[in-house]
C-alpha cells in the first residue's frame, strides 16, 4: 500500500466538450474548468497535498481557432488579477511554469505579479502550467548542459522546487500523458477518469486519491 499522495498534477482534460455538450461557448467551458481547479485546490488543501499542478495551456494549445486562444488569453489574465489575492489570502503559492516567449508581455508581467506576491506563502503550492510542454521542458533543460546527474539537470527545469507528481490524473476519458511532466512522471502513479473536468468534484478527487492509496510502489525494485 502507498502512503498518500502529497503531490499530484491533473491534466484538466474535457472543458471544450463540455461546453459542446451544453450548446455554449467553448470559452464559458473554459470559465467552469477554471472554477472547478479553483475548488479542487482547495479541497486539495484539506485533503493533505502539499503541490498540486494543473496543465492549463500547452505549447500545442496555440493551433486551436484563434478566437478560442484570445479568449482563452483575456480569461487567463482575469483570472490572474480576480484571483491571486483570494488566494494570497488563503495561504497558497503560485508558480507558473512553461514558456514565457511568445506570451503577451502583460500577461508575463500579470504571472510574475502573481508569483512574487504569493512566494511567502507555504500552505499549498499551484503549479500552473501554461504555454507549457514536457519535450519543450526538456529541450530548454537541455540547451548548455554540461552537468552528469539527474540532480544537475533537474535544477534546469521550469521549477526545480517541484517534487516529482505521486500521482497524475487525467480526465475526460483519454488514457495518456499528452507531453505533460515527461521528465517529472517518470515513476508517478496514473489515475485516468471519465468525467470531463467540469464534473470533476470532490468525490472523484477523493477516490483518485484512495485508488493511489491501494498501489504498490516499487520505483524498479521486487516487491
Amino acid at each position: 500500500m502507498s502512503a498518500s499522495a502529497r503531490y499530484v498534477a491533473i491534466i484538466t482534460d474535457g472543458n471544450g466538450r463540455w461546453a459542446e455538450q451544453r450548446g455554449i461557448p467553448t470559452v464559458e467551458g473554459h470559465r467552469t474548468g477554471a472554477d472547478t481547479v479553483k475548488a479542487r485546490l482547495r479541497d486539495a488543501v484539506e485533503l493533505g497535498i502539499e503541490e498540486l499542478t494543473v496543465f492549463s495551456f500547452s505549447t500545442e494549445n496555440w493551433s486551436r481557432p484563434a478566437e478560442e486562444v484570445s479568449a482563452l488569453m483575456a480569461m487567463f489574465g482575469e483570472r490572474i488579477d480576480a484571483e491571486t489575492p483570494e488566494l494570497d489570502a488563503e495561504g497558497v503559492r503560485m508558480r507558473f511554469v512553461g514558456r514565457r516567449e511568445g506570451v503577451a508581455p502583460e500577461l508575463v508581467e500579470r504571472m510574475e505579479w502573481a508569483e512574487e506576491t504569493t512566494a511567502a506563502n507555504e500552505r499549498i503550492t499551484l503549479f500552473v502550467a501554461f504555454n507549457y510542454g514536457g519535450r519543450a521542458e526538456i529541450v530548454d533543460a537541455a540547451r548548455g548542459f554540461e552537468g552528469d546527474s539527474d540532480e544537475e539537470f533537474r535544477r534546469r527545469l521550469y521549477a526545480p522546487e517541484m517534487h516529482d507528481p505521486d500521482l497524475l490524473i487525467r480526465t475526460s476519458g483519454e488514457r495518456r500523458i499528452s507531453n505533460f511532466l515527461l521528465w517529472q512522471c517518470a515513476y508517478s502513479e496514473l489515475v485516468f477518469r471519465d468525467e470531463l473536468w467540469p464534473d470533476f468534484g470532490r468525490e472523484a478527487l477523493e477516490e483518485s486519491l484512495r485508488e493511489f492509496e491501494e498501489r504498490q510502489r516499487r520505483f524498479g525494485a521486487r516487491a
